[in-house]
């Protein structure tokens, strides 16, 4: 099987496109690797260090949906019919891609296939679909902060799903806690009154 970023490129820079690209368009570059694969390409441009407003809440929606069905055991996931026919712009989606691809080849160039049980068992996958779940929700609060850390844990997390690499996958589920940490510091000061937990703190040492 081809490595992801082999595939992205091929299917987005050296095949001709349609003008807009559906999300069941893309279906079929995933193979066996279907939810590994959509979590990746859908926390792609959240994660990046790019400008990317208006992607996180509805991608935060589809992630949700996929990590319950991960949860409950699915082998193939199922999604509403106008969320696989929803259209990009081509550009659009090739500009995220293309940025992604130097950071998918820098992982692709350590994923091995290890500590395999933690993506393929049912207790491991259910850890991940619930650690993605919850990232999806953080990616879903209109807050700045609460979206980059953790679309990254579900980038790297997906990734290590869709090559059978647990080390990876375990590395995602650390960046996903830390995304966690930081959402609910954020949350908790904007509760207080506070801008952010590093002010609250500032102004509690003051005191």
């Amino acid at each position: 099987m081809a490595r992801l970023s082999t595939e992205l490129e091929r299917y987005f820079f050296e095949e001709d496109r349609q003008p807009q690209v559906k999300l069941i368009d893309i279906l079929s570059l995933a193979g066996e690797r279907i939810f590994g694969f959509l979590f990746v390409i859908l926390a792609l441009p959240s994660a990046l260090p790019i400008p990317a407003p208006g992607y996180s809440i509805p991608f935060g929606i589809v992630m949700f949906l996929l990590a319950i069905q991960l949860i409950a055991g699915a082998k193939r996931p199922w999604l509403p019919q106008g969320m696989k026919n929803h259209a990009i712009k081509l550009e659009t989606v090739r500009g995220f891609v293309k940025a992604g691809i130097p950071w998918l080849k820098k992982i692709e160039a350590i994923a091995r296939p290890r500590l395999s049980y933690i993506c393929i068992s049912l207790p491991g996958r259910v850890v991940i679909g619930v650690a993605i779940a919850l990232m999806s929700i953080s990616m879903m609060i209109p807050i700045p902060g609460t979206n980059t850390l953790p679309a990254i844990g579900i980038f790297v997390t997906g990734f290590g799903l869709v090559e059978d690499d647990g080390a990876i996958s375990l590395g995602g589920l650390i960046i996903c806690l830390i995304g966690a940490i930081l959402s609910i510091s954020i949350l908790i000061a904007l509760w207080l009154g506070g801008t952010n937990l590093v002010d609250l703190i500032k102004d509690w040492l003051s005191q």
